[in-house]
């Protein structure tokens, strides 16, 4: 059972950095204006929600990475991280 939430664990921390990630790749290569100013946009416009969205993209990848594998705790790991996230963008574009 141990080794069962470890797994989880792993895969859901791997989803919590490909987001940080995603965050990061969208704010340095994919914005046309500088990363400050990029973030200074997002914080005028509340624009939070629609950023984080975007920015989980990259779980999709390392979740079917963890399915071909066959690393299943490790991909329902990443799954509860994508959960956690549209749950967190939900509240975001509601307040």
């Amino acid at each position: 059972m141990g080794n069962i939430k470890k797994e989880i664990s792993i895969g859901f921390l791997i989803s919590l950095f490909a987001t940080a990630c995603g965050v990061f790749l969208y704010l340095q290569y994919f914005s046309k204006y500088g990363f400050d100013e990029t973030v200074e946009m997002i914080k005028e416009g509340n624009l939070y929600a629609q950023v984080l969205s975007l920015a989980a993209l990259p779980n999709l990848f390392v979740f079917f990475i963890f399915i071909k594998k066959k690393q299943d705790y490790r991909a329902r790991g990443v799954l509860i991280a994508s959960i956690l996230i549209a749950l967190v963008t939900f509240v975001l574009k509601l307040a």
